[in-house]
């Protein structure tokens, strides 16, 4: 067995018998705490700062999960690293990526493959007949489900596999995967990747994306609530189409309600609008008042609606822009696949308006200054934390090479300054011989332990997980024919006070109301015209047929497109995609 206290010093928090299994305990880091050892990574380093400078042969100092310094090989090292080894890294140095709005919980779903119809709103599309047994049905399934111990047998080997669909994608920030407990509770799984809405460090200001109902009912108690934040405040906003010759679209109403008075909006440098891809020109004009922001899915909005965000107006502005791959059912496997599509949107349509530079910033800097994490996120700078992506090659232009760059051209991805993922001869100078996984055929390592590990995922190795899912999403039926049985009722405890050990299921926000809103649920037009979309259980209670009836076997979404050779076919099959981005995508990888 590794001697894990010889590479990064334990605390002692893995082994900790008496912690509950999920249970919720006192805040502790979602990644490791800043104890990682002295290194220095050399290679091409793309620094995202104010100049975007680029050092074509440069040497990254870390030490407890900070960079200390950044300096060109020719100068002499920092003082108490004149014996450090350097590890020669073969490849670019970026920022890690940060992934401003996914669904990770929904990732573990192979691609809607076709989206039956162009939809116009995202209250289309959740009552279509495909949806239910393609998506929400089968996360159904495997969020509720139990053992007959009472606990999730699915719950750990979802959080492995999404956090490493990260990891195989190179980021390192996204959002997280909500938990529920039996006890009322719920909180967000603390994991690996970063966790934008439970960062659990003073220093990294929590995301908000829940609306607590008196925070809904109007523009002024939703504003009230904007005032009270110091942190990003994300929430899904006018996702689907405008034409401007109708401009009140069903979409469009998400904005418009946030108007309280006249050119008095519920709006500040807090908010980011996830999507707005409804939102016209003069309504980005608002937002940029106010300083708001915005995250762009551009796939998935081309996927269900054939269109996307008007960010060339947005841009024109001044919005900040960030990225987020939504989820795999309607989306992107990873950030990386997210960038290739901005930017052959922006080449296809908006004759190349964003550069590559301008899509890497969005996935690093500019997406760390709108979740208020500048100081120590989003470039590669003294005093900013260890967050490192690592691409193959240093000749190419970087910016270009990472549009261009496949899941087999990742060669690190480093978080607070522990190797998580990487090729195996970086992975054997930085991190303990953890995992093994297969990327392309091209064998990569995986360095999955944490001290601050939920005790039940980190036992679980990602081979497992794999298997685990993969089973059971092709007897998703059988499992739901089990959970519609009717259960024996347990007796009653005789001690009334006795501790209730909590049980964890998934906090689905696209099915069932979890404190996570999709969009504000303001009134626009009097009483009943509410912008809020209706939640697919509501939609689905009346007469619905039983899940163990319409669920058939599903394929597990693979891990990378490197290793799906259905993505791309897929993806030329679907109908409000235009033929260029396609067509270009299929070239990209």
């Amino acid at each position: 067995m590794t001697n894990l206290r010889k590479w990064y010093p334990l605390t002692g928090a893995v082994a900790r018998p008496e912690r509950a299994v999920m249970a919720l305990s006192k805040k502790e880091s979602p990644v490791d705490p800043l104890t990682g050892p002295r290194l220095a990574l050399a290679g091409r380093v793309v620094s995202m700062d104010d100049g975007f400078t680029v050092k074509s042969d440069a040497i990254v100092y870390v030490d407890k999960g900070f960079i200390v310094s950044v300096r060109e090989r020719a100068q002499p090292a920092p003082s108490g690293y004149e014996d450090v080894p350097v590890v020669e890294t073969g490849g670019t140095l970026f920022p890690g990526l940060i992934e401003l709005h996914n669904h990770l919980s929904y990732n573990v779903l192979p691609l809607w493959a076709p989206v039956p119809k162009r939809f116009r709103h995202r209250g289309q599309w959740s009552g279509h007949k495909d949806y239910r047994p393609l998506v929400s049905g089968p996360m159904t399934v495997l969020g509720q489900y139990r053992s007959a111990q009472g606990q999730s047998p699915f719950l750990p080997a979802l959080v492995r596999y999404v956090e490493c669909k990260c990891l195989l994608g190179g980021v390192t920030t996204s959002q997280g995967v909500k938990l529920a407990s039996n006890a009322g509770i719920q909180r967000f799984y603390r994991g690996i990747v970063r966790n934008v809405e439970q960062t659990d460090d003073p220093d990294l200001p929590e995301a908000q994306c829940r609306i607590p109902d008196v925070a809904a009912k109007d523009a002024n108690n939703f504003l009230a609530r904007l005032q009270k934040e110091d942190s990003c405040f994300l929430l899904h906003l006018s996702e689907g189409i405008t034409n401007p010759a109708q401009p009140v679209s069903p979409a469009r109403k998400h904005f418009l309600a946030l108007e309280i008075a006249p050119d008095y909006w519920a709006l500040s440098e807090r908010f980011a609008g996830i999507h707005a891809a409804g939102l016209l020109q003069q309504d980005f004009e608002v937002l940029a008042r106010h300083g708001g922001s915005m995250v762009w899915s551009p796939l998935s909005n081309l996927l269900l609606y054939g269109d996307t965000a008007r960010v060339a107006a947005a841009k024109a502005a001044g919005v900040a822009i960030g990225l987020g791959s939504d989820w795999s059912p309607t989306g992107s496997k990873n950030l990386l696949g997210e960038l290739k599509v901005a930017w052959l949107y922006s080449q296809v349509n908006l004759n190349g308006r964003f550069s590559a530079r301008d899509l890497t910033a969005m996935a690093t800097r500019d997406a760390a200054r709108i979740l208020k994490w500048e100081k120590l996120l989003g470039r590669i700078e003294a005093g900013k934390r260890a967050d490192l992506l690592v691409i193959d090659g240093t000749n190419a232009d970087p910016y270009d090479a990472l549009i261009r760059a496949k899941e087999t051209d990742l060669r690190l991805v480093m978080i607070n300054g522990i190797a998580r993922f990487g090729v195996p001869e970086l992975m054997a100078q930085l991190a303990p011989d953890n995992e093994s996984v297969r990327v392309g055929g091209r064998m990569r390592r995986l360095f999955l332990k944490q001290e601050s590990a939920d005790p039940d995922v980190a036992q679980v190795p990602l081979s497992r997980a794999t298997r685990t899912l993969r089973n059971a999403l092709r007897d998703i039926a059988r499992l739901a024919r089990d959970l519609e049985a009717p259960r024996p009722a347990k007796a009653a405890r005789r001690v009334l006070d006795a501790q209730v050990e909590p049980v964890w299921s998934l906090a689905l926000d696209e099915i069932s109301s979890c404190g996570v809103e999709l969009s504000p649920r303001l009134p626009f037009n009097g009483p009943r015209d509410f912008t809020g979309p209706e939640r697919t259980a509501r939609v689905v209670a009346k007469a619905a047929p039983l899940l163990s009836k319409i669920l058939k076997p599903i394929e597990l979404d693979p891990l990378t497109v490197t290793d799906d050779g259905k993505f791309l076919a897929a993806i030329e099959q679907q109908p409000n995609v235009p033929e260029p981005i396609k067509l270009g995508l299929a070239e990209l990888y």
